[in-house]
């Protein structure tokens, strides 16, 4: 039994839009405040680093990933090690990615003896998802704060390793959050939001402010929850041929369908789609999965034959 596309979301609750004072939830975990004060550190624009400093967002993260001492969590992005030693709480095992000198120092410094402790450094999207499940012999929970310039590579990265993980929990910017979790078929339907849905159950988990963060973005952020799915929330025959077909039909949101697809497919390939029960002088974002589904099932018969360049 496939799950929901979408689950229900739970309330929402907005953090950061004031700073407080915040203390650190247990003599284990780490504060950013105060290891850049001993560090002599600061946050480097060029690496596009804030730290998260709100307690609140820390628990709704550990919450979200529903971790056990049997679970390992993979964090991308580990940063000064503030979640990854909320994670350690947990008794789960946590593999922290990092790779920024300062940042990684200080990773080994504070958390090396810890146990569960694992640093890699290196880059996120060189990480080898299925590898690490099968010398952990688990899946994974992926958990992390995406940097904005990579997050959409690094989703799909995730998306294509799927099926070695329970569970995805990430911090990105708002308007993405807003795009990944925006209904098929609705006026904000759009590439990215399609082909996730397809593949995993989508919930925000809360939203979070600017004021969460030292020093503090220009840009709110969410963090969403995605699970993947079995299989895929509606039968297609084939994954690839659907991602094909819903970035020709976001590609020029303008155009129809016709317009839009026949700009990628070859004129034998859209004679298919005369019987498909779609109706090509629509628009993209007007279709709900299943009928994306029916599209790309109906490309699928001729996919030997080459997309146009």
């Amino acid at each position: 039994m496939l799950l929901p596309t979408s689950l229900s979301e739970e309330p929402s609750f907005a953090i950061g839009g004031k700073l407080e004072a915040l203390s650190p939830s247990g003599s284990d975990v780490l504060d950013a405040r105060e290891l850049l004060r001993r560090y002599g550190l600061a946050a480097k624009k060029s690496w596009g680093q804030n730290f998260l400093v709100d307690e609140r967002s820390y628990a709704a993260i550990v919450r979200a990933c529903g971790l056990t001492p049997e679970e390992v969590a993979v964090e991308v992005g580990a940063g000064l090690g503030t979640l990854t030693s909320r994670l350690l709480a947990t008794g789960a095992q946590v593999v922290a990615v990092e790779r920024e000198r300062d940042m990684c120092e200080v990773l080994r410094r504070e958390l090396d003896g810890r146990p569960g402790f694992v640093l890699r450094e290196e880059n996120a999207l060189h990480l080898d998802l299925p590898l690490l499940a099968s010398q952990y012999g688990r899946k994974l929970t992926l958990v992390g704060n995406l940097p904005y310039q990579i997050a959409s590579p690094l989703i799909f990265q995730f998306l294509a390793a799927r099926s070695s993980l329970r569970q995805i929990v990430i911090m990105i910017q708002r308007e993405m959050a807003d795009r990944l979790l925006a209904p098929p078929g609705s006026r904000d339907s759009n590439a990215l939001g399609v082909q996730v849905q397809m593949v995993c159950a989508t919930r925000r988990v809360c939203q979070v402010g600017r004021g969460a963060f030292l020093p503090p973005p220009r840009v709110d952020s969410s963090v969403v929850m995605l699970t993947p799915l079995p299989g895929t929330a509606v039968p297609l025959r084939d994954l690839d041929v659907f991602h094909q077909v819903v970035r020709a039909a976001f590609g020029q949101r303008r155009k129809t369908l016709r317009n839009a697809l026949s700009a990628v497919f070859s004129d034998e390939q859209m004679a298919s789609l005369s019987h498909c029960g779609v109706d090509l002088s629509r628009r993209g974002e007007s279709l709900l999965l299943s009928e994306f589904a029916l599209l790309s099932d109906a490309l699928s018969v001729l996919k030997s034959q080459p997309v146009k360049d």
